[in-house]
């Protein structure tokens, strides 16, 4: 059979490669050895075939030929002709314009997969490899037709096949995950899985396979959902692989494995940006559900879901349910803001001004304050406040409503909101029910409903009712769990607009929107003096323990104790509340804009090509150590760059390991290539130092580094590998510099330089 290979690939050489570069090229492939798994005769094979291209080359006579042969592949050459170099006749003259093939006996398929591998000629793996693939059905796996090979393989030459085309599926997979293919990703990862789960072989591959694909998870998700809504099916993908991540977790906030490698802030900060990408039905239904995990953070996410959907969609009912919510979720946090604006939202005015003086959202009372000057109350500005807020803070986490805009007049005078609203009990008896909620955790309490208003009254009562006097104050909370809520930034020129035009608030009347004008919320009602009684028998005891030191000293230790308690739980709340704010309520990132959490995200910030990097000449510690390694990194990715920064090698490196390098980034500026690097430094393993020779070190670190080769602005390979350096150190030019580099042990496969 043919394969498509010519002799420099296999050597990874160039065509105007010296002797000493021909000879320097043989003998790193043949030390190189492919992964534990492959069996003596797939590493035999491959070595084989590495010998034959040297035997070749070395021969000038036969190199000679062998570049015609090349230069007229390269060039175009005879049209309808082979450019086919057999392995037993080295040298052929068959040529073909659009590829070189090398032959091979049916032995060696498995060494020519091999080095295809290597090269991340992965597709081209699988197409050979493949049809080799046959179960004992005669079915090849993932196809629907038959085949029928004659079998000249042993079952060991069989298995290396598996395998070889495993790791092309995990590669590929790779490959395309980089790309930002993640379907595509996990359609090769998956294959490559169901290969060897079917034929129960290396299970430590299918391992690595498998947790590829479930890391792969959170990238599908956003992929899949960010489809357009007509892709059903695909979306309904994405939610089930979604509610799959939530199940294993258990919950937003929970702290299940569920094998993607997200922490709880990552996971946080994923369903923050996947929120923009799900339409506010399919949020209110998921986050509704997982509110009842419980889930704190669920619970607010659902409430800013059924405000927005109700709103939007004229059912002030999940309003109604969202204030709920807020009732239980303001035993431990501030969400009298959120409570005012849905008592506005069902045209209960008496209760969201007063409400919001409860709130400790300053700067958005500042902004309501400020523009209800010319108002008795605070209704005006909380109206305007209240689109301001739907408009900019709520709709755009909904991929549906980011063009939606937010009126209050339009949603009042909706007809069926109207209808609504004429329905619920009176104010008075709305604002018993959320006090019985707030004062009773664990009861429900059922409001009476008989109480119907006729269509011909206003929704909203006057402020100064005589109906409220008896109406006790919302009692301020001792334990605030999630503060800093919703407070949403207002610039400077949205202050001045809000200021240049009267906006008075909304009431509904016979179904029509008029201006609401009444008196202050800010007026207090004086509290009747208590009438003077007998002291009774409970009263002396009081007094009698008051007097007693030692029951006032035990006292006083009772109540720091549980003050220092409350305020340790208050603290830690208050911090997580925040970052669940920030999270969730900052400025929204658009459907355009990539995941959060970055695959190609550098471990650290990449300086600007034209800065020096200073490394300090202090004793080489474990920081100083990273800063190093980190260092080369950067500038060997800068030195072997589309840019050649060449002299930047001078700022890590000295003899003889510089000038090595030098070398090496001068070769591929002279033949026009470049490489592209993504590192990370996995793992720091040790930092020698010596007192006898200070001016001397080492360190051993593990590097995971991506290389894409480029040759005349295209992309030529690419390899990843996973590497444990040895690099060591020496003093100069005021700082430390890595005098030489070792690779100690190959975690992955080789690279061509750390």
């Amino acid at each position: 059979m043919r394969i498509p290979l010519d002799y420099y690939r296999i050597l990874g050489l160039p065509l105007a490669a010296s002797d000493e570069q021909l000879q320097q090229a043989y003998s790193d492939r043949v030390v190189q050895l492919p992964r534990r798994e492959y069996s003596e005769a797939a590493i035999t094979s491959r070595k084989k075939l590495i010998e034959e291209a040297y035997v070749v080359l070395s021969n000038p006579k036969e190199r000679k030929a062998y570049d015609q042969l090349y230069l007229a592949h390269a060039y175009g050459g005879t049209d309808g002709v082979d450019a086919t170099v057999a392995v037993e006749n080295r040298i052929e003259a068959d040529i073909d314009a659009q590829i070189l093939t090398i032959e091979i006996s049916h032995e060696e398929l498995i060494g020519a997969l091999l080095l295809l591998q290597e090269l991340g000629e992965y597709e081209l793996v699988l197409r050979l490899g493949r049809p080799y693939l046959v179960n004992k059905n005669g079915t090849v796996l993932k196809h629907n037709r038959q085949v029928n090979v004659e079998s000249n393989y042993t079952t060991a030459t069989a298995t290396d096949i598996f395998l070889t085309v495993a790791l092309a599926c995990l590669e590929l997979g790779r490959e395309q995950w980089q790309q930002g293919n993640y379907e595509n990703a996990a359609i090769s990862l998956e294959t490559g899985e169901e290969l060897l789960a079917r034929e129960g072989l290396f299970p430590n591959v299918r391992a690595e396979i498998l947790s590829d694909l479930y890391r792969l998870r959170p990238y599908r998700i956003l992929e899949l959902l960010a489809l357009p809504e007509e892709n059903t099916k695909e979306r309904a993908q994405g939610l089930q692989l979604l509610q799959e991540i939530l199940e294993e977790r258990g919950g937003i906030d929970g702290t299940g494995n569920d094998q993607t490698g997200l922490t709880i802030d990552d996971f946080l900060r994923f369903i923050q940006q996947l929120r923009n990408y799900l339409t506010v039905a399919e949020q209110h239904k998921l986050f509704e559900a997982e509110s009842k995990r419980p889930s704190a953070v669920a619970t607010y996410l659902a409430v800013y879901a059924a405000i927005a959907r109700g709103f939007t969609q004229s059912q002030p009912a999940l309003i109604r349910t969202a204030k709920q919510m807020l009732i239980r979720l303001g035993k431990r946090q501030d969400v009298h803001l959120e409570q005012s604006l849905c008592a506005l939202l069902l045209g209960q005015t008496e209760e969201a001004s007063r409400v919001l003086e409860l709130s400790q959202e300053y700067e958005a009372l500042a902004f309501i304050r400020e523009n209800s000057q010319d108002s008795p109350d605070l209704l005006p500005g909380l109206c305007l406040y209240a689109e301001s807020w739907l408009q900019n803070e709520v709709f755009p986490h909904f991929r549906d409503l980011v063009q939606t805009k937010a009126s209050l007049r339009e949603y009042f005078a909706d007809s069926q909101v109207q209808a609504y609203l004429d329905a619920l009990p009176t104010e008075a008896v709305a604002t018993n029910e959320s006090i019985q909620i707030n004062h009773q955790s664990s009861t429900h309490t059922q409001t009476n409903y008989s109480q119907r208003r006729s269509s011909g009254t206003t929704v909203s009562r006057p402020l100064n009712s005589s109906g409220n006097s008896n109406i006790p104050e919302t009692p301020t909370r001792t334990r605030p769990e999630y503060s800093h809520t919703s407070s949403p930034k207002y610039a400077t020129s949205n202050s001045r607009q809000a200021n240049s035009s009267k906006v008075e608030s909304p009431v509904v009347t016979n179904g029509r929107v008029t201006n609401h004008n009444s008196n202050s919320v800010g007026t207090k009602q004086s509290v009747p003096p208590r009438r003077r009684r007998k002291r009774t028998y409970v009263d002396e005891k009081r007094i009698g323990f008051v007097r007693n030191p030692q029951a006032y000293k035990k006292l006083g230790w009772i109540v720091i104790a549980s003050t220092a308690g409350v305020l340790v739980l208050w603290l830690s709340i208050t911090t997580t509340v925040g970052l669940v704010k920030n999270l969730f309520f900052s400025t929204s990132s658009r459907l355009g804009d990539g995941l959060a959490i970055q695959l190609n995200e550098p471990p650290i910030q990449i300086p600007d090509s034209n800065s020096k990097l200073q490394i300090s000449a202090a004793p080489i510690t474990e920081t100083t150590a990273e800063e190093i390694v980190q260092s080369w990194l950067v500038l060997k990715a800068a030195a072997l760059g589309r840019n050649h920064d060449i002299d930047s090698l001078a700022q890590i490196l000295t003899d003889p390991a510089l000038t090595q390098w030098r070398q090496i980034a001068q070769a591929d500026k002279a033949e026009n290539r470049y490489r592209r690097y993504e590192h990370s430094l996995l793992k720091l393993e040790s930092v020698e130092t010596s007192e006898l020779e200070p001016n001397r070190g080492a360190i051993e670190a593990t590097v995971r580094e991506v290389a894409e080769f480029y040759k005349n602005g295209q992309v030529s390979q690419q390899k990843p590998y996973t590497v444990k350096v040895r690099y060591e150190l020496t003093r100069a030019n005021g700082g430390w510099r890595i005098q030489s580099m070792s690779v100690l042990n190959e975690v992955n496969q080789t690279p061509p330089g750390q």
